[in-house]
């Protein structure tokens, strides 16, 4: 088991980092856990936005970067919207889950992060995301995971499951065939090559431990 060891110099430069990050001022946060009775997986996995904001602030990096609110978020913001200093969770835990992957950590569920590398390469690359494009890309790095770790059963069940699902949303029509474009593709790649750019300077400003 991990043991962690407060360190006021340490628990100021990783909030300080997740702030400058995220823009959000985490410092304001009082513990009043509005945000903790409106978040909509806070009960399915027992973590909360304000223990998230809590364990930043006390500088246990380690544990946050690797906590399950990280990659379960689904940024509905609910949170944000209940917060009376306005501080938006979602943008904490998307910073996180930047930060969590420039250090390599293996995230708990790592179809998750399938499911968000998949995402931003469909729509840095067509500008939209084509959900069989998208779906297929998914579907690739979960099946392989499976295949190196020698899963057959959960292979073929996979493949299963969601070829039941695909079969369903194309009899309600909820699936395209037809790879579609965006005209401003290019920009979403200069914002995209941008974003990147300013990790890397983060990154420089803030190195690892």
């Amino acid at each position: 088991m991990d043991v962690w060891t407060y360190d006021p110099a340490d628990a100021k430069q990783f909030a300080i980092e997740v702030m400058e990050r995220s823009n959000q001022n985490i410092f304001a946060c009082y513990q009043c856990r509005r945000c903790a009775s409106g978040c909509t997986v806070g009960e399915e996995i027992g973590f909360t936005p304000d223990r998230l904001i809590r364990m930043v602030i006390t500088g246990n990096r380690k544990a946050a970067l690797e906590n399950a609110l990280v990659w379960q978020c689904v940024s509905c913001y609910t949170c944000g919207t209940r917060c009376p200093n306005n501080i938006q969770g979602g943008r904490i835990t998307e910073t996180l889950k930047k930060m969590s992957r420039e250090e390599s950590i293996t995230p708990r569920s790592p179809t998750i992060a399938y499911f968000h590398d998949s995402f931003v390469t469909g729509c840095t690359r067509w500008g939209r995301v084509n959900e069989i494009q998208f779906m297929g890309a998914y579907e690739i790095k979960s099946i392989a995971k499976n295949l190196v770790n020698l899963h057959f059963t959960d292979v073929w069940k996979e493949i299963r499951e969601q070829s039941l699902l695909l079969k369903a949303l194309f009899k309600q029509r909820r699936i395209h065939l037809k790879l579609q474009t965006a005209k401003g593709r290019n920009e979403v790649r200069a914002f995209y090559k941008k974003a990147m750019q300013k990790k890397t300077k983060s990154r420089n400003v803030f190195p690892q431990r």
